[in-house]
């Protein structure tokens, strides 16, 4: 579970995407369902903490926090759309770079998030 002290987002960063890169690495094509569920359950931890620092941190813009949390709701969409339309082909390299961009967003949504 994510706590709302940004301390702790280190820490969580480097857990949340190992999760999915190893989930990424282990599974087939018949495992497109992990995948899926490993996505939500990596922006809906992101989108909790978002959530958690906007109730309990008085002094947060919540502009601010409702474009990240818009972002994470995209994120998970985009995500979730190239992993159920996937490209015929070069399969493997497909899921590589779609661990790449998860990760890269992941990335940048966890810089916003300790910037509020």
């Amino acid at each position: 579970m994510f706590f709302f002290q940004t301390m702790f987002i280190p820490i969580q960063k480097k857990a949340l995407s190992l999760g999915l890169i190893n989930v990424l690495k282990t599974l087939t094509m018949a495992n497109r369902r992990k995948i899926k569920k490993q996505i939500n359950l990596i922006c809906g931890e992101l989108f909790a903490e978002v959530v958690a620092m906007t109730l309990y941190t008085p002094n947060i813009n919540k502009q601010i926090a409702d474009d990240v949390m818009t972002s994470i709701l995209k994120l998970q969409d985009e995500m979730l759309r190239r992993v159920s339309h996937t490209q015929p082909g070069n399969v493997k390299g497909f899921y590589k770079k779609l661990c790449a961009d998860m990760d890269s967003h992941v990335d940048e949504i966890f810089d916003q998030i300790a910037n509020l």
